[in-house]
């Protein structure tokens, strides 16, 4: 009897690029989605060697269509002439039903659809995007307490334990 190849588990794991901390902090999020983006091979390169920032994107739903803006994605440094621009439109794949509640969600006032996390799955670049609304001072406030009291409790019970 043949024995099966054993797969590492690293072969299947998601290879994080990019994640957007202060998105989580400046917005309450709501729902999120995973989305596959639309690139060139010189930005598939410069995304593979983490040379990106997510920190002024978001998304813009048009014509039933979702387009990330504001990302920049580093021109390769091994690329010709040819290298892309760097903070160029990307279009977003989505299916029909969840491009229907991004732009139905977005329709409403105080809400945006911002990129959250950049990683690749089986080779391929996948987006995180959650539609959020933004957070007033008191609430960003609010949030700083919650997290230090957590770091406190987690303290304590090291201590202890």
């Amino acid at each position: 009897m043949a024995r099966k190849k054993r797969v590492p588990e690293t072969a299947n794991a998601d290879q994080s690029i990019s994640y957007n901390r202060t998105a989580l902090f400046d917005y309450a999020v709501e729902d999120k989605f995973e989305a596959g983006i639309v690139l060139t091979g010189s930005e598939i390169k410069s995304i593979r060697t983490g040379k990106v920032s997510l920190r002024e994107g978001f998304v813009r739903v048009k014509d039933g269509e979702a387009w990330l803006e504001g990302v920049h994605i580093a021109p390769y440094e091994f690329g010709t002439d040819n290298n892309h621009e760097p903070e160029r439109p990307r279009k977003l794949l989505l299916h029909k039903g969840e491009l229907a509640d991004l732009g139905s969600k977005t329709g409403a006032s105080g809400y945006t659809v911002i990129p959250i996390h950049l990683y690749l799955k089986r080779g391929r670049a996948k987006l995180e995007i959650a539609v959020a609304r933004g957070r007033r001072q008191y609430d960003k406030r609010q949030a700083i307490a919650e997290r230090e009291s957590k770091r406190e409790i987690a303290r304590q019970l090291r201590d202890r334990g």
